[in-house]
């Protein structure tokens, strides 16, 4: 599957092996993306409003990434937004959608288990006056279609729900939810939050009226998303200035990520292939962890093989992500985005407070190996061991 994260690194006196199993945080850039970059920021580095030869060739590149990011979601090019994130495009999709129709209701479903990105845009809607429905997990994380179906009435003018939970990979429902929409007769907009899954699962525009990916979690660079928005709807822009991306997302793009971003989607095409070598990976990952007594596995066996949350009993979630990183393994305490926190999914799924307390979170990429596997189980024994033997 290409080029392993098992690297070496030299350290004090001799070669340490790493593993880097943190990729739902963020993953290692792919060498076509990074190819695209530099040939932007060397040779293509004019603003692409600028009217003239250099200007032209950099809006050529954001043309191109457009055209395959449309590809993907099998929809119109003039239908993606480029951004700089998963954040600015769930903030826009969100509060950019109520400013059109707020008038028409005031109530917004989601559920408790969001990223922080559109939770906290949940907080300060409800501060201003919206019902917002926070729909709880079941214990293994989902959230079922039924308690959507519920939620919605004639007074709910948005759903927003993401596809994959970020910390237990767990895969809702959000391929029923615009079906169900029409059903109750809403007029209602569907959001979905696809930075965990686009580019690992298949995702289009004919599940939602919006969706948001993020090109660093795909082997991208940091610094561009995108969001794709249904010519049917019209949002009213959140950021304001030179109207770039339709006056959607106004600002300068970032030329060099968006089309490392477009290099990133192309390379993402082969999602089977891809999926079948990390769901190998993930069943080998969970057959090792099934040797330790202490550790509980909090993902459900059908979540989506790129994220694996298990508790490590006894073990605080940051003495094992410390621990760990000190053996050149990587893995998270949970969302990167909630850092310092305790798990607002965790804790919705009601589990005990040992178990959120020692999470932590495995997630893999097309590029991890069995080697790395091998080296955090290894790693995760002897730190066990230690914290047993005290």
């Amino acid at each position: 599957m290409g080029k392993k994260n098992l690297l070496l690194f030299y350290i004090g006196e001799g070669f340490v092996l790493t593993a880097y199993l943190d990729n739902s945080a963020t993953t290692r850039p792919c060498e076509s993306a990074v190819r695209k970059m530099n040939e932007a920021v060397l040779d293509t580095w004019g603003n692409p409003s600028s009217l003239h030869k250099m200007g032209f060739d950099a809006s050529l590149l954001l043309s191109e990434a457009r055209k395959e990011a449309a590809k993907a979601l099998r929809c119109e090019e003039k239908e993606i937004y480029f951004s700089t994130g998963g954040t600015a495009s769930n903030n826009t999709a969100i509060f950019g959608c109520l400013n059109k129709k707020s008038h028409a209701g005031k109530r917004i479903v989601s559920s408790a288990i969001e990223h922080p990105s559109v939770l906290r845009c949940l907080d300060r809607l409800e501060n201003d006056g919206f019902e917002v429905i926070r729909l709880l997990p079941s214990e293994d994380g989902n959230i079922s279609i039924d308690s959507i179906s519920q939620a919605i009435d004639e007074n709910t003018v948005l759903v927003s729900l993401m596809a994959v939970n970020n910390e237990t990979g767990c895969i809702l429902p959000f391929d029923k939810v615009k079906k169900v929409i029409r059903r109750k007769k809403s007029n209602a907009l569907f959001h979905v939050d696809a930075v965990q899954a686009f580019g690992k699962m298949p995702v289009n525009a004919a599940f939602a009226d919006m969706i948001t990916a993020s090109a660093h979690k795909i082997h991208s660079v940091k610094g561009a998303g995108l969001l794709y928005v249904s010519k049917s709807v019209k949002l009213k822009p959140y950021l304001l200035g030179g109207g770039q991306e339709n006056s959607l997302f106004s600002g300068t793009q970032n030329v060099p990520a968006i089309a490392a971003f477009g290099k990133a989607i192309e390379e993402c095409r082969d999602i089977e292939t891809h999926a079948q070598h990390v769901r190998k990976l993930n069943l080998y990952l969970r057959e090792r962890l099934s040797e330790f007594e202490n550790v509980r596995i909090n993902s459900p066996s059908d979540a989506l093989e790129y994220i694996l949350n298990i508790s490590v009993l006894g073990v605080p979630s940051q003495v094992s992500v410390n621990a760990l990183s000190e053996r050149g393994v990587y893995v998270s305490a949970g969302s990167a985005c909630s850092k310092g926190h305790r798990s607002d999914t965790l804790t919705s799924m009601n589990l005990d407070s040992e178990r959120i307390d020692s999470a932590i979170r495995v997630s893999l990429s097309r590029y991890s190996s069995k080697e790395e596997i091998d080296l955090f189980i290894s790693s995760l024994r002897e730190i066990s061991a230690r914290v047993a033997g005290k």
